[in-house]
């Protein structure tokens, strides 16, 4: 933002950051194919997927024509699915000890409590495996006893085998995750509160590659390189701007940085008691030149902190000098027709990915404009207000900034 005149995009780096999801990154080239497609017939202007062009490892190359002006992109994931993976590959009991874990962090540290006070529909989101798991094993445990009962009639000591069915229930109930969720939603909570808020030494180690991949491509002829984090990606993309900057990777004369986070979560993270290091990098992203940043999320996302300032929520605005994040709301019910509102209202997992679909009545945020038109993401909102209706008082407990916490993990 603070350009003087609309910058003209013809070439753009753009890196996608998903969150905790161990699906291959396929997924998001095929989402976005369908869905640009669709925008482009609802929009009125083309777009088109080739092969990927960059040296990435996974991504695509996308050509806009709009606007009066052909954009090229070259889209790239940053990929950390094999690390989700990883981290989900426990059995059903670990699974219930990581469960306990998990709800005594929040609960002990009182993050649970404030991050309420912010908003109910993403605490009632991570307490549904809580509950669930907690439902799969009375469930379990019901049928045992009751399969007791029956064999006791056939001899008193039989009934102890009636324990044998509780496996095989919670296996029956794990198997059909897909569609349940709660065995992956308890990882991804878990995996930030293993640690009270502190990085795993893997993710660490996957983020400071990250951060080589976008320093070269701002050393390329682009005219913008866009990060994109989405979900628990957004938190990952803010320290790896902040390190990027620190590092003074950044060319004064290079392309225009620019971040783009999409319903994110920040808040479940930046609320542990251990997470200096992501406070710290909020506070610090907050205030820098070197970027812009516009946070997108929706009140008809009861998965994401809506309309919530991740950096004023977590207690670390600073008393002066606060440029970003920009936060807008996607305004569902608007942008929506009503028609594929009351299709997609209660389906909680397929709106949080609506942010990187087609809208039917797209207002100023559209994702595929923003990635393949000729504007800079801080030209596009430049002199846009925030959303009026933005939460920015503090609410956290844990305000330090200590980048260093890891060490202290």
């Amino acid at each position: 933002m603070g350009q003087e005149s609309p910058i003209e995009v013809r070439r753009r780096r753009v890196f996608y950051i998903p969150g905790y999801d161990p699906i291959h990154p396929r997924r998001y080239r095929e989402l976005y194919r369908k869905e640009a497609a669709e925008q482009a017939k609802i929009s009125g202007y083309e777009i088109e997927l080739e092969a990927k062009r960059s040296d990435g490892p996974y991504g695509w190359h996308v050509v806009g024509r709009m606007d009066g002006a052909e954009t090229q992109t070259d889209v790239e994931v940053l990929v950390w699915s094999d690390i989700v993976r990883d981290s989900m590959g426990h059995g059903i009991f670990a699974t219930y000890v990581q469960l306990l874990h998990t709800a005594w962090i929040y609960i002990g540290s009182g993050a649970l409590w404030r991050l309420m006070r912010l908003r109910k529909g993403p605490v009632i989101a991570a307490l549904y495996p809580v509950i669930f798991l907690v439902f799969q094993l009375l469930t379990a445990l019901l049928l045992a006893w009751a399969l007791g009962c029956l064999l006791a009639l056939a001899h008193p000591w039989a009934g102890w085998a009636g324990v044998l069915i509780v496996p095989v229930v919670l296996e029956w109930f794990r198997k059909r995750d897909g569609r349940l969720f709660a065995y992956y939603l308890m990882h991804d909570y878990a995996y930030s509160a293993q640690s009270k808020g502190v990085n795993p030494p893997e993710l660490e180690t996957r983020m400071a590659e990250f951060v080589d991949r976008i320093t070269l491509a701002l050393q390329g002829d682009s005219d913008e390189v866009l990060v994109v984090g989405h979900s628990s990606g957004a938190h990952l993309a803010i320290s790896i701007l902040a390190d990027l900057i620190r590092a003074g990777r950044v060319p004064a004369d290079g392309p225009a940085l620019s971040f783009l986070s999409l319903g994110q979560v920040v808040p479940m993270v930046s609320f542990l008691p251990k997470a200096g290091r992501l406070r710290a990098d909020l506070k610090f992203l907050s205030q820098r030149p070197e970027l812009s940043w516009i946070d997108v999320t929706a009140p008809g996302d009861g998965c994401a902190f809506a309309l919530c300032d991740p950096v004023s929520v977590s207690g670390v605005a600073p008393a002066t000098g606060k440029r970003w994040p920009l936060v807008l709301s996607a305004a569902f019910t608007q942008t929506l027709s009503p028609v594929r509102w009351k299709a997609l209202r209660w389906r909680f997992f397929r709106l949080h990915f609506q942010y990187l679909c087609a809208f039917d009545h797209p207002g100023d945020y559209d994702y595929f404009r923003i990635t393949a038109g000729p504007l800079t993401l801080g030209t596009r909102f430049d002199g846009r207000n925030p959303s009026a209706s933005r939460i920015e008082r503090p609410v956290n407990k844990f305000t330090n900034v200590t980048i260093n916490d890891s060490l202290a993990a």
